[in-house]
């Protein structure tokens, strides 16, 4: 090895190692900014599943509102239909007491 040859190369490892060494520190800076951004996506990411758990407890409660909003009016239903059957049967008994009435004047031998 030429001792003439020697100086050339070492200047050339040098400026690789200075290279290098840019290279690692940009790189230790983007993966430090790399661990910023994975920290705030995993709490934006916990806030997101809260915001879920709240919003699918809070249309569960909604729903099983309604469901018993709509047993009620069944119940409320059910109670009118009865009271109106009720007097509708009323009515017809009362017809047919009417009805009863003019067969028997009707059948009713005249003097």
């Amino acid at each position: 090895m030429a001792s003439d040859d020697l100086e050339p190369r070492v200047e050339a490892l040098e400026e690789q190692v200075r290279d290098l060494t840019a290279r690692v520190r940009a790189t230790e800076h983007d993966a430090a900014a790399a661990r910023v951004l994975a920290g705030g996506a995993d709490r934006d990411v916990g806030e997101i599943r809260g915001e879920l758990r709240d919003f699918r407890q809070a249309t569960a409660t909604s729903f099983n509102a309604t469901r018993q909003d709509f047993v009620d009016l069944r119940d409320q239903l059910d109670r009118g239909f009865a009271e109106i059957r009720g007097k509708l049967d009323a009515a017809a008994a009362g017809q047919q007491q009417i009805v009863d009435l003019i067969y028997t004047v009707i059948d009713k031998p005249t003097s």
